[in-house]
Order: C-alpha cells, then sequence, then structure tokens
C-alpha cells in the first residue's frame, strides 16, 4: 500500500504513520512525502519494533532521547501515537463492523481502499483522526474502558485524494460510529473541507453513509453560525464552482437527506440506500402512514418519481465504475474546460441514420439508435434515464469531446415533452453550461404535452424553466431537427431564435407551429365539414395537408434561412465535429445584471 503525506512531515512522523497503516491493513505499507519519489518510510508487517531490543524506554528524562544519533528511531512516545492511530483506524465497536457484510456493506476505510488504490488513485492525507478523541479514548478525560461508545474520528473522515489522476476532497461517514451520525467535531471537519474546496477549485467527492444529526449532542453544532446548517450554505456556494458527487450507501434522513439533492450528481446503491425528509417511524407519528423506507425514500423511488437520484449502482464496485466514468466528461472547476480522449468511431455506422428516423412524423422510434451513430464509441453515459424518459439527458464524445446530448426520444410517449422531462433537462443544461460542456439538441418532438393533468403538474412552469436554461447557456450549442420540431417544442430544443452556433436539419426534419393534421382541424375544420362525400373530404384533406407540409418541409426553412443547412444524415458527425471544433472558444455573454428570477 503507498500513502503520500504532506511536504512539511518530519521522518519520525511518516515512519509512525507507515507503521500505523501497515498494522491496520495488514500489508506493507509505503509512505512518501510530499512529491517525493522515493519513499520516506517503509514498514512491512512482521518488521522488528526500533525500540531499544530491552523492551525498555529510549527517553531520558525529559522525554527525550538518550541514545547515541546511531541508535535514534521510534520512542516511546511515538509508540503511543501510533498505538492512538492504529485504534482510530479500527472505527466503532466491533460488534458493528461485524454487521457491515450482512448489509452488502464495505468498513468506510475499506471502501475508501477501493476508490483511492491503484496506478492513478491513493489516498494522499487525512485530516481530523483525532476528532473528539477525548471524548472516548481510555487517556481522554470522560472515557469508560467499559462502553462500546467508541468516537473515532467523530464518524467522519475527510481527506485530499487523488482518483483517476484527479485530486479531489472527499468525505465519508463510518456507520460503525453512531450510525454514520454527524456531531460538532465531524461538523467542523465536513465545513472545512468545503471550505477548502472553494479555495483549491477541486471536486469534491460525499461518500455518505449517515444517520443525520447526532440528536442526543445537538448543542454547539445544529442552529450554529458555523453548525449544520452551514453544509447547504457551503453546497450553494460550491455549486456551479466544482463539481459535487454524493454516492449515497445507506439511509439518509433529514438533514442528512439534502447533501446528495444539493450535490450536481446522486448514486444511490441498490438494496442498501435510502433519502428521505423523515423517516418511517417519524412518518407514521406525523400523517399515519404506514411505509417502509424503501418504499419512502428508495432508489427506484429517487430515480423513477422524484428524479433526485441520477444513477443507481448495483453495489459498492459499481458505484466507483460510475463515478469513474462521469469525471471523464467534467472539468476540475468551472474555470476549466472539460477534459479531451482520443477520438474513436461510433459503435454504428452513421449510414444507416436516414433508414432509423421513420417518414411519418408519428411513428415511433429509438433516438439512441441515432445517438449510437454519432457518438464516440463506448462515450454515451445517460442520467436519469428512468425520469422524464421522453427526454434523453446524456454525456458522451464527438471526436474525443465530451458533450452534452438534450434528445427528443419518440419512443416516448411520441418524444413529447412532459413537466419532468422538462425540469429533467433544465437541470442537465444548466449543469453542464457551468462546467463548460457544449451542448448538442437532437429535435423530434410534437411540442410541450397539453391537458389538464399536466397543467396541474406545472407543464408551464417546468418549460419555462427549460427555455431559460437553453436561453441562459453560454456554451456552443448545436441544434439539429432530425423529424419533427412543432410548438414550442423547437424553442426549448435550442432553436433558431435561442442562439445556437449552428441549427442544421436532416431531410425528415418539419418545423412548425402544430404537425399537419392537427393543422387542418384548426383551420378547415368548419370548411371540410361542410363537405357532405366522405371520399371528396378524404381527398381535400389530403391536399390540404400536403400543401401544409411543403410550408414547413425543411427545404423550405432553409430557402427562408431560418435554419443554416441540410446535411446527409450520414455526414452528421462529421459535421457535428467540424462545427464543435470551430466553435470551441466562441465568446457569449449575458446581460448586465445580478441574476435571473427563474429557479
Amino acid at each position: 500500500m503507498r500513502v503520500r503525506i504532506a511536504a512539511g512531515a518530519d521522518d519520525d512522523e511518516a515512519t509512525a504513520i507507515a507503521a500505523a497503516l501497515a498494522e491496520h491493513v495488514g500489508e506493507t505499507v509505503e509512505v512518501y512525502r510530499g512529491d517525493e519519489s522515493e519513499p520516506t518510510a517503509v514498514h512491512e508487517i512482521g518488521a522488528e519494533s526500533d525500540l531499544p531490543a530491552d523492551g525498555g524506554s529510549a527517553t531520558g528524562p525529559d522525554g527525550g532521547d538518550d541514545r547515541d544519533d546511531g541508535e535514534l528511531g521510534p520512542t516511546e512516545r511515538e509508540q503511543r501515537l501510533r498505538d492512538e492511530i492504529a485504534d482510530i483506524l479500527e472505527g466503532g465497536p466491533e460488534k458493528y463492523r461485524e454487521q457491515l457484510p450482512e448489509q452488502g456493506k464495505l468498513f468506510v476505510r475499506d471502501r475508501l481502499e477501493l476508490w483511492f488504490s491503484g496506478e492513478d488513485s491513493e489516498l494522499r492525507f487525512e485530516d481530523g483522526k483525532f476528532a473528539a478523541f477525548d471524548d472516548w479514548h481510555p487517556s481522554g478525560a470522560d472515557a469508560d474502558e467499559e462502553t462500546d461508545d467508541r468516537l473515532p474520528a467523530d464518524g467522519l473522515i475527510t481527506a485530499a485524494a487523488t482518483f483517476e489522476g484527479r485530486d479531489v476532497h472527499v468525505m465519508a461517514n463510518d456507520y460503525t460510529v453512531k450510525r454514520g451520525s454527524m456531531a460538532a467535531k465531524g461538523v467542523e471537519k465536513f465545513l472545512r473541507m468545503q471550505q477548502r474546496a472553494l479555495k483549491t477549485g477541486n471536486p469534491v467527492f460525499y461518500l455518505m453513509d449517515s444517520s443525520g444529526g447526532r440528536i442526543d449532542q445537538q448543542t454547539g453544532f445544529f442552529a450554529n453560525r458555523e453548525g449544520i446548517g452551514k453544509y447547504y450554505y457551503n453546497h450553494s456556494m460550491l455549486s456551479g464552482r466544482v463539481p459535487q458527487i454524493c454516492v449515497l450507501y445507506g439511509p439518509s434522513i433529514a438533514g442528512a437527506a439534502y447533501t446528495p439533492v444539493f450535490a450536481d450528481f446522486t448514486i444511490m446503491v441498490e438494496g442498501m440506500s435510502a433519502m428521505a425528509i423523515a423517516s418511517p417511524r417519524m412518518v407514521r407519528m406525523v400523517t399515519g402512514e404506514d411505509v417502509d423506507l424503501q418504499e419512502l425514500g428508495g432508489p427506484q423511488v429517487h430515480m423513477r418519481e422524484s428524479g433526485s437520484a441520477d444513477l443507481i449502482a448495483e453495489d459498492e464496485e459499481h458505484a466507483r465504475e460510475l463515478v469513474a466514468q462521469l469525471v471523464t466528461y467534467l472539468p476540475d472547476n468551472a474555470d476549466e474546460k472539460p477534459p479531451q480522449r482520443e477520438p474513436t468511431a461510433p459503435a454504428k455506422s452513421p449510414e444507416g441514420i436516414d433508414a432509423i428516423v421513420p417518414q411519418r412524423p408519428n411513428k415511433g422510434y429509438d433516438m439512441t439508435d441515432v445517438i449510437d451513430r454519432i457518438v464516440d464509441d463506448g462515450s454515451y453515459f445517460e442520467l436519469r434515464p428512468d425520469y422524464g424518459p421522453e427526454i434523453v439527458t446524456a454525456y458522451a464524445r464527438i471526436g474525443g469531446r465530451p458533450i452534452g446530448i438534450v434528445a427528443n426520444q419518440p419512443a416516448h410517449r411520441a418524444g413529447a415533452i412532459f413537466p419532468d422531462a422538462a425540469e429533467k433537462a433544465a437541470e442537465f443544461i444548466w449543469k453542464s453550461d457551468a462546467f463548460n460542456i457544449p451542448l448538442l439538441y437532437l429535435c423530434d418532438t410534437p411540442g410541450f404535452m397539453a391537458g389538464s393533468q399536466v397543467e396541474r403538474d406545472g407543464i408551464l412552469e417546468q418549460g419555462k424553466k427549460m427555455i431559460y436554461a437553453t436561453s441562459s447557456a453560454t456554451v456552443p450549442k448545436q441544434t439539429v431537427v432530425v423529424r419533427k420540431a412543432y410548438g414550442a417544442g423547437i424553442y426549448a430544443m435550442g432553436g433558431p431564435a435561442y442562439d445556437p452556433e449552428s441549427v442544421i436539419g436532416l431531410p425528415s426534419g418539419e418545423i412548425a407551429i402544430m404537425g399537419p393534421e392537427a393543422a387542418i382541424n384548426a383551420v378547415y375544420a368548419r370548411k371540410l365539414s361542410e363537405v357532405d362525400d366522405p371520399e371528396e373530404r378524404e381527398r381535400m384533406e389530403r391536399e390540404l395537408r400536403e400543401e401544409y407540409r411543403e410550408d414547413i418541409d425543411i427545404h423550405r426553412m432553409a430557402s427562408e434561412v431560418v435554419i443554416d443547412e441540410i446535411v446527409p444524415p450520414s455526414t452528421l458527425r462529421e459535421e457535428l465535429a467540424a462545427r464543435f471544433d470551430f466553435y470551441e472558444d466562441v465568446e457569449k455573454s449575458l446581460p448586465d445584471k445580478k441574476h435571473g428570477t427563474i429557479l
């Protein structure tokens, strides 16, 4: 195991850390100081102690060392520190550690080993291991050797790490310590980590497994200016500055549930995680409703119903894999551009795009079949797939360049935009713009859904947010009219009036206030009703539809310079790659104002 510590640490500190960690993990530990390429200290399992052979103290009367320089090594004082560190690394009471496998969980320090070990990942250093030390340790003031009320690190690990080559700040709850609950010292550590992230401009990972605030110890951290409420102030300050990524490993109730929803991206682990404003017991007390935790706020609830979960992981290893893929599309902060990779060919040939898109505007198809022929193979990464599925929100790469895709999905609800889909798209556009990820709109929609239910669900409010996000995004935007672009759908999907760098049409494209059938019914209903002969009425309807479709055809739009270009579908990928490359450094500005009024 390799560990890197601060450059200012001395040799004795490096040796102590190596010994303590080796005892904990059961393997050789190499400790590197600062940027040094050679280890400062190495401790092998089974290595003899550097204390004198007779086991006696190496310290003099003043607590110093009486040995000659050639004999110097860890003293009894240092050995005590090593033992204390090793004790802290053991976490909470053993009986709670023994319960973790039954819950499918790793012990928090084993979790950190999973996340931050390997060629491009390591835990650099930890802060606050000794938080609340005097409250529980045998050498502390209030300790009771018979109790199992251990509070190592006050139940929260905060550290700096390298993850897949990226420097990140990390917070991880220790579920063996009071069920990962938060108290004064842990809150202080959490706030410091957030505040340091504002300074460094590095992403923040929240590996959460917390039951919330420690109710019996709430004095001093709940409502204070620098208490747990400051979490969400700091979340707000970090929002759009650095990516905040949260993985849930257990129930997050009440205040603990706000960190995942404040995070930019939230991943829940199937079978073990949940989040809710109140526990099932509290819900029963307040409302009389009898519901279990998974029904109240499990992964499926937040993936399908609330939209609060971006992804669901199958297990702990899968959660790490998802985050490893996600960060490849994100910069470290808002001042940087997303990282690029070597381009790869799409999974399927672009030659098939035109054959996928039906001639009839009301026939369904799967938009991901088009996307597979545009983006680099293996780069498609969809978020919130089961929430508002009539719009696809996904990251991908074209020619190695990260992009955010907002695409109507005709395979669901004909691609009509419902309130949940509009909300999902608005938030995705907003996040992508915050982190300088160019946007690609693939438009094939009959527009916003109409009806009494969607009005009650806030179609106007959510549609407004989507249009606002599209209007305010200053990243490069490309819009493709794949097929139909009816009603205000073309507005929300980055149409010509919304400052895209290009609006490209495929030969199947149409732009109109509404589709031909609805338009003919709206304009000519009375005239058609006056025709008694059914065959004559049908002939007239057909002629009117054909005339209408000629008026809204993509060629007419190109002729009127409403759109920039019509391209053969098989060239769409190379066309988009060229345009994103050309407009990479486009400069856009918003009106001088404090901020908009639309949330």
